[in-house]
């Protein structure tokens, strides 16, 4: 059961990062790599400011500050510069590798005796729990230092969603999602498209930032290699919410990317449950991403040949 709300629980803190793939590959189809570095560029932030004495409410605000501003100069670098949009994101995830060293003064920082957002979590279900160490759930005995985690980041995600859907509601966030349709039609209606894209892409990796953060947090270490590969696990949210959903409204594609997530980290979790080795999660994590990519399509065709076999006969 605790490898279960284990799963569970990072793969909520991940979905942010699905949102924030979501945010620059859908909404703006702009295929931005920056959000590696910047995952990466908020554990960084909070583990050097928790370190230094701040609380991790305020660090992990000044991380998505940080994972903003990394964002808007990847939208400068191509709004302002003409840089190819590919190329901007992986110069600035490049040098972002070089930023996120000097930050943490090394490759890697240990919160393991530092308040943090997972320990803070884990002291208000002691007091809500009157200090039971275990408590029962669908007939299993959780403990309650999961449990308190689990519930907190439900809470932590369920926020930022709510922030997501209402920011797109507004005229702001509708004209962000207009540029993304269709950037001709919003210049003419006097809308400047190149500040529309810096601020989609300074927030995409804002969240970005913000999964980065609280997942080191939850882990108790931040290392710079953190962020490689999490690009190709946000896809897979974002694909698999896709497959789930089936709609295109935002709401939906909103949710879908958290389910996929959840879903993505449950079936690493059961594969690593069935014995397969930690050396080859990247492996199982790309035929993953694969079988999402090629699903769709498969369903596809076997419906149309369904309904192409039933009009025959």
């Amino acid at each position: 059961m605790s490898l279960l709300l284990g799963a569970l629980t990072i793969g909520l803190l991940l979905s942010l990062l699905g949102l924030s793939v979501f945010i620059s590959f859908r909404v703006f189809n702009f295929p931005d790599l920056t959000c590696e570095g910047s995952f990466t560029l908020g554990a960084a932030v909070t583990a050097v400011l928790i370190l230094g004495g701040s609380n991790p409410l305020t660090a992990t605000l000044a991380a998505v500050l940080a994972g903003g501003v990394a964002g808007a100069v990847t939208g400068i670098a191509h709004t302002r510069f003409k840089i190819n949009d590919l190329l901007s994101g992986i110069l600035v995830m490049t040098a972002l590798y070089s930023v996120n060293l000097r930050v943490m003064g090394g490759s890697n920082l240990s919160l393991s005796n530092s308040p943090t957002f997972a320990s803070e979590a884990s002291q208000l279900g002691q007091v809500l729990w009157k200090g039971a160490e275990f408590w029962p759930v669908f007939g299993w005995n959780v403990p309650v230092h999961d449990l308190s985690i689990l519930l907190a980041t439900v809470c932590m995600v369920g926020l930022v969603v709510a922030l997501l859907l209402a920011f797109f509601g507004t005229h702001v966030g509708l004209a962000m999602r207009a540029t993304g349709d269709n950037s001709q039609m919003i210049r003419a209606l006097g809308v400047n498209d190149g500040t529309a894209k810096t601020l989609g892409l300074a927030l995409s990796n804002a969240v970005a930032a913000l999964s980065g953060a609280l997942l080191a947090q939850n882990q108790g270490f931040a290392d710079v290699q953190m962020g490689i590969g999490m690009l190709v696990t946000g896809l897979a949210s974002v694909i698999l919410g896709e497959a789930l959903t089936g709609s295109r409204r935002l709401s939906h594609f909103i949710i879908g990317a958290i389910l996929g997530s959840v879903l993505f980290r449950m079936l690493v979790a059961v594969a690593l449950r069935m014995g397969l080795e930690p050396n080859d999660l990247k492996l199982i994590t790309a035929a993953f991403v694969l079988l999402a990519l090629v699903s769709p399509a498969l369903i596809a065709k076997l419906r149309r040949q369904r309904a192409t076999g039933t009009s025959h006969a």
